[in-house]
C-alpha cells in the first residue's frame, strides 16, 4: 500500500494595495483604532496617515474593497475610495456636447466641509467672546449677567461642540475613546455643573458676582460657574483644528504643485492637421507640438525643432537644457525657445511626472520607528487619561474640596491631555520633507529609507553613468605645434568620422557639431580598418583618424605628451593625420560629471566613506579615483562582485549605501542598507533603489543625506515636545494648577507648535543654495587640478 504524497503547500494568495480616504480621524488614537480594525481581517495590513487622512491597505485580491470600507465604518469613521480627477471635455466635440452642467457642477464635498467648519468657528467665536469677557472681568458683571452668559453658552456647548459630541458617541458605540471623547466630556462636565449651579445651587440669584481665578479653591462654599471653560474649550479647539488643517495643507503643497505641472491639453498632428485635445486623449507614438512658453505634454522624443527647456519645476535643475532632434524630454518641462515637434513615448501613469508623484505619495504614508512607538502609546493614552480624570475627581472630593474645584481639576485633565501632537509629529514632517525633496529632485521611497539615509556611513559609488556622464565625448584636443589650427583639425576629423558608427567616431562628430555652426564637409574614398581607424579624402586632403603608434615618442611635440595624458586618465587617444603628417591627438572617453568632485568632497564632509566600484579596467578606475581623491577602488567588478563588496562592508559594521544607474547595479542596490539610483538610469536600478535622484546632479546625494538628518531631527523634536507637554501639563491639571479654558488653549498651541516646526522643512535649502565654505572651496581648484571634468581643452 503506497502512502499518499503530502499535500503541496498552497501558493500565497495574490494581494494588492488599496487607498481609502478616511474621515473623522482627529488624533493618533483614531489612527491606531483604524489600523487595528483593518489588521484583524485575514491577510490585511494598513498604514494610516493622520495628516493626509488616507489609509493604504494591503489585502488579498479576493477581499472586496467594500469589506474594507465596512470595517472602517464599523470602527466609527467614514471611508471611501479617493475621487478620480474630473475628466476634461474635448473641445472639438469628440468627448460629447458641452453642457451648462459642466460649468455649474457642485463644488467638491471638501469645499462644503471647509465652509461649514469656518461658519461654525465664526458663530462660536461671536457667542463665546462675551461669555469670556464677562466671566473674567468682575467689574463688567451687571445684574443677571450670568443668565446672559448661559443663553450665549448653551448654543456653543450644544451646536458648536456638536462634532465632538457626535464623534464621541460614535466611538462609545464602538467601544473606542479618542480626543473627541476627552473634549466632549470636558464641555459636558463644565456646562452641566454650571447649569446645576444656576438652577439649583444659588448661582442664579440676581446681583451675583463671581471673581475670576485660575486656581480652584479648596472648601469654597460659593456657587461657581464654569461657562467660560465650556465655551473656551470649544472655541480654542475649533480654532486650533482650523489652523492645524491649514498648516497641514501647507505641508502637502509640493505634492499638489507636482500634480499642477501636468499640461491640461495638447496640440497634436493627425493626418497633417493640427488638433487641440485633452492630454489624456494623447496616445503613444503620436506627434504633438510644444510652442514657446508651453509645457511639454508628456514624455517623448523631439523629432523636429530646437529649443531650451526649463526643467526646474520637474527635477530642480536650474540650468536650461538644450533639446533637438533625438533628445528625450519629460512632461511638465517648459519650452523656453522655439517650436518643438515631439513624439509621445509614454502617457498617463507611465510618465516620469506620474512616477514622481506616486513615489512622493507613497513616501508620505509610511511611519518611522519613533512614530510607531508614538501610535502605540496613543492607543492606551486616552483610556489612561479617563482613568486619571476619574481618580482626580474622587481624590479632590475625598480631600474635602468644594465640588466645583474637583470638577475643575477633572475637566482640566480631560482637556489638556489631547494626543493630537503625538499623531501629527511624524506625518507633518514627512509631508513637508518629501515634498521639499521632490522639488529638489530627491525622491525618497518612505520613512524607513529616510531613517537609513540618515545613518549611513559608507557609500559605494558606481562609475559609468553615475560619476561619469555615461557617454563617450572628446575631453581634450591637442594640435601639433606650428600645425593646422584646432578648428580645422576638428572639421577634417569630423568629416571622416561621420561615415563610421563606432562610439569613438560618434563622439568626435558630436564634438564638432557642438562647436561649429557649419556641418562637416563631404568625404570621398572613405575606408575603415577594424581596430585601426578610418580614412578618406576631404577638400583634397588625405585624412586618417585612428589609433596612435605603440610608441608615441616619434610624434611631433606636444602630441606624445597628449597621448600619455589620455592613457593615464583612462581615455582613448585618437591620432588625426592629414596628408601623412600627424596633426593632432584627441582624447575620447567617458568624462566625469562637472559636479563629481564637489559631490564626493561634500559626502566626505558629512562623514561618509566613499568607495569606487566599477566594471571598467584598473587604469580608468584609478584615474577617476585620483580626480575625486577616492582611495578605495574596486575595478573590473561584476554585478556579483559589487553585491559581495556591499555584503563584506556590512559585515565589517558599515551602514552601506550604493549609488548606481544600470542593470549591473541592481543587485548591489537591493542588498545595500540603502540604494540610491540616478533618475536617468534603468528601470531595474530605480526599482531596486530606496532613493531616486531625478536631478542630473551628484550633489543631490549630499542634499538627500542632509535633508534626511534634518527631517529625523525635526521628528524627534516634535515627539519630545508632544511627550513632554503631556508629562508636564497632566500633573499640573491633576493638582488643580490649570484652568480648563487655559488647558484648551495649551492643547491647541501644542499641536500648532508641532505643525509649525514641521513646516520649517519647506524652506530647507540645499548646499548650493545656502552660502558656506563647502560651496566655495572646490570650484577653481577643480578646474585647475582636474581639467578633464570641465569642457574639452584645446591647446596650441
Amino acid at each position: 500500500m503506497t502512502a499518499a504524497p503530502p499535500p503541496e503547500a498552497a501558493p500565497p494568495a495574490p494581494s494588492r494595495t488599496t487607498t481609502l480616504t478616511v474621515g473623522g480621524m482627529t488624533c493618533a488614537a483614531c489612527v491606531g483604532r483604524v489600523e487595528r480594525k483593518l489588521g484583524r481581517l485575514d491577510g490585511v495590513s494598513a498604514s494610516v496617515n493622520l495628516a493626509t487622512g488616507r489609509a493604504h491597505v494591503s489585502h488579498p485580491e479576493a477581499l472586496p474593497v467594500d469589506d474594507l470600507i465596512a470595517t472602517v465604518e464599523a470602527a466609527g469613521f467614514t471611508a471611501q475610495l479617493p475621487e478620480p480627477p474630473p475628466q476634461p471635455v474635448d473641445d472639438d466635440g469628440a468627448g460629447g456636447e458641452r453642457t451648462d452642467a459642466a460649468h455649474t457642477a457642485p463644488p467638491p464635498a471638501g469645499d462644503d466641509t471647509t465652509r461649514a467648519e469656518r461658519r461654525r468657528l465664526l458663530v462660536t467665536a461671536l457667542l463665546s467672546l462675551p461669555v469670556l469677557a464677562l466671566s473674567m472681568v468682575p467689574a463688567w458683571q451687571f445684574r443677571h449677567w450670568q443668565w446672559l452668559c448661559f443663553v450665549l453658552a448653551a448654543p456653543v456647548a450644544v451646536w458648536g461642540a456638536a462634532p465632538f459630541h457626535t464623534r464621541a458617541l460614535r466611538g462609545l458605540r464602538h467601544g473606542a475613546a479618542t480626543m473627541d471623547t476627552l473634549v466632549a466630556l470636558g464641555v459636558a462636565a463644565s456646562f452641566g455643573w454650571s447649569t446645576y449651579a444656576l438652577f439649583l445651587g444659588g448661582a442664579g440669584a440676581p446681583g451675583m458676582t463671581m471673581p475670576f481665578t485660575l486656581l480652584p479653591t479648596v472648601g469654597d462654599p460659593s456657587a461657581h460657574l464654569y461657562l467660560e471653560a465650556a465655551v473656551g474649550v470649544v472655541l480654542f479647539v475649533l480654532a486650533g483644528r482650523r489652523m492645524e488643517a491649514r498648516a497641514r495643507r501647507g505641508t502637502g503643497s509640493a505634492l499638489r504643485s507636482l500634480a499642477a505641472l501636468a499640461a491640461k491639453d495638447v496640440a497634436v498632428r493627425r493626418d497633417g492637421t493640427e488638433h487641440r485635445i485633452p492630454v489624456d486623449r494623447l496616445r503613444v507614438g503620436e506627434l504633438f507640438l510644444v510652442r514657446p512658453g508651453e509645457k511639454v505634454a508628456t514624455d517623448g522624443t523631439v523629432t523636429e525643432g530646437r529649443s531650451a527647456l526649463d526643467l526646474s519645476l520637474v527635477s530642480g535643475e536650474s540650468r536650461p537644457v538644450e533639446a533637438g532632434p533625438g533628445t528625450r524630454v519629460v512632461g511638465g518641462a517648459v519650452n523656453s525657445g522655439g517650436l518643438l515637434v515631439v513624439r509621445a513615448d509614454a502617457v498617463g501613469a507611465d510618465t516620469q511626472l506620474a512616477r514622481i508623484t506616486r513615489l512622493v505619495e507613497d513616501a508620505q504614508t509610511g511611519k518611522t520607528a519613533v512614530q510607531r512607538l508614538a501610535d502605540t502609546v496613543a492607543a492606551v493614552f486616552v483610556p489612561a487619561v479617563l482613568t486619571v480624570s476619574v481618580t482626580v475627581l474622587g481624590f479632590w472630593l475625598g480631600a474635602g474640596a468644594a465640588p466645583q474645584a474637583a470638577v475643575t481639576a477633572a475637566v482640566a485633565v480631560l482637556v489638556v491631555a489631547c494626543p493630537c501632537a503625538l499623531g501629527l509629529a511624524t506625518p507633518t514632517a514627512l509631508l513637508a520633507a518629501t515634498g521639499r525633496g521632490a522639488q529638489l529632485g530627491i525622491l525618497v521611497s518612505g520613512p524607513r529609507a529616510l531613517e537609513r539615509l540618515r545613518r549611513i556611513d559608507t557609500i559605494v559609488l558606481d562609475k559609468t553613468g553615475t560619476l561619469t556622464t555615461g557617454a563617450m565625448s572628446v575631453t581634450a584636443l591637442t594640435p601639433r605645434a606650428d600645425g593646422l589650427a584646432a578648428a580645422e583639425v576638428r572639421r577634417l576629423a569630423a568629416a571622416v568620422e561621420q561615415g563610421s558608427e563606432h562610439p569613438l567616431a560618434r563622439a568626435v562628430t558630436a564634438h564638432a557639431r557642438g562647436l561649429d555652426d557649419q556641418p562637416p564637409p563631404p568625404v570621398r574614398d572613405f575606408g575603415s580598418t577594424p581596430g585601426e581607424g578610418v580614412r578618406g579624402t576631404v577638400d583634397g586632403h588625405r585624412v586618417t583618424v585612428g589609433r596612435p603608434p605603440g610608441d608615441p615618442a616619434g610624434l611631433p611635440a606636444p602630441l606624445p605628451e597628449a597621448v600619455r595624458e589620455a592613457e593615464a586618465a583612462g581615455h582613448s587617444p585618437v591620432l588625426v593625420t592629414v596628408d601623412g603628417t600627424p596633426e593632432a591627438v584627441l582624447a575620447v572617453g567617458d568624462a566625469l560629471r562637472p559636479d563629481a568632485y564637489r559631490a564626493v568632497d561634500h559626502l566626505r564632509r558629512l562623514g561618509l566613506r566613499p568607495v569606487l566600484a566599477t566594471g571598467d579596467r584598473e587604469a580608468t578606475a584609478r584615474a577617476v579615483a585620483g580626480h575625486l581623491a577616492v582611495t578605495e577602488i574596486h575595478a573590473r567588478a561584476t554585478p556579483q562582485d559589487k553585491a559581495a563588496l556591499v555584503t563584506a562592508l556590512k559585515e565589517q559594521g558599515g551602514r552601506v549605501a550604493v549609488v548606481g544607474d544600470g542593470v549591473n547595479d541592481a543587485a548591489a542596490l537591493a542588498c545595500a542598507d540603502l540604494g540610491i539610483a540616478m533618475g536617468s538610469g534603468t528601470d531595474a536600478a530605480i526599482g531596486a533603489a530606496d532613493v531616486t535622484l531625478v536631478r542630473e546632479d551628484l550633489q543631490a546625494i549630499a542634499d538627500a543625506v542632509r535633508l534626511a538628518r534634518r527631517t529625523l531631527a525635526t521628528i524627534r523634536a516634535n515627539l519630545v515636545w508632544a511627550f513632554g507637554y503631556n508629562l508636564v501639563t497632566v500633573p499640573l491639571a491633576a493638582v488643580g494648577l490649570l484652568d480648563p479654558m487655559l488647558a484648551a488653549a495649551a492643547m491647541s498651541a501644542s499641536s500648532l507648535l508641532v505643525v509649525g516646526n514641521s513646516l520649517r522643512l519647506r524652506a530647507w535649502q540645499s548646499a548650493r543654495q545656502a552660502p558656506g565654505p563647502a560651496r566655495q572651496s572646490t570650484g577653481p581648484a577643480l578646474r585647475s587640478r582636474h581639467p578633464s571634468t570641465s569642457a574639452p581643452r584645446e591647446t596650441s
